[in-house]
């Protein structure tokens, strides 16, 4: 095996393990906080938009890689089991879906107006 497919495995595994806590934050059976924590997980794991930016050297990819399985973890051991399980299942059938660019072209438009709209907001108080 080479590094470049171990490094593709782990990053689809992460990638089924965020979309396990996503669907366990929908799931009416889970307690509201970590409902809160997963959904915020989520939310942070897939956005393009990150707490330090990754171009800063070191600093940059560490958030990703404490925050990301640190609140994964929290999540998966505070759901309930049975939750979890269908949400596991959940998770797999969303991976074999077809990814669509457009879509995420999309929502990269519409982060860039949020923040263009935040900017704008700010620079009009000042």
């Amino acid at each position: 095996m080479t590094i470049l497919s171990v490094l593709k495995g782990q990053a689809k595994q992460l990638k089924q393990h965020t979309l396990t806590v996503y669907f366990a934050a929908r799931d009416p059976r889970t307690p509201m906080i970590v409902r809160g924590l997963a959904l915020f997980v989520a939310a942070y794991a897939f956005s393009p938009i990150d707490l330090i930016p990754d171009f800063i050297p070191v600093i940059g990819y560490l958030d990703d890689l404490l925050l990301i399985p640190l609140g994964l973890a929290l999540v998966i051991r505070f759901t309930p089991p049975e939750v979890l399980v269908s949400a596991r299942e959940q998770a797999k059938k969303t991976l074999n879906w077809p990814v669509s660019y457009v879509t995420a072209g999309f929502f990269v438009l519409l982060w860039l107006l949020a923040l263009w709209f935040f900017c704008y907001w700010i620079v009009g108080i000042v």
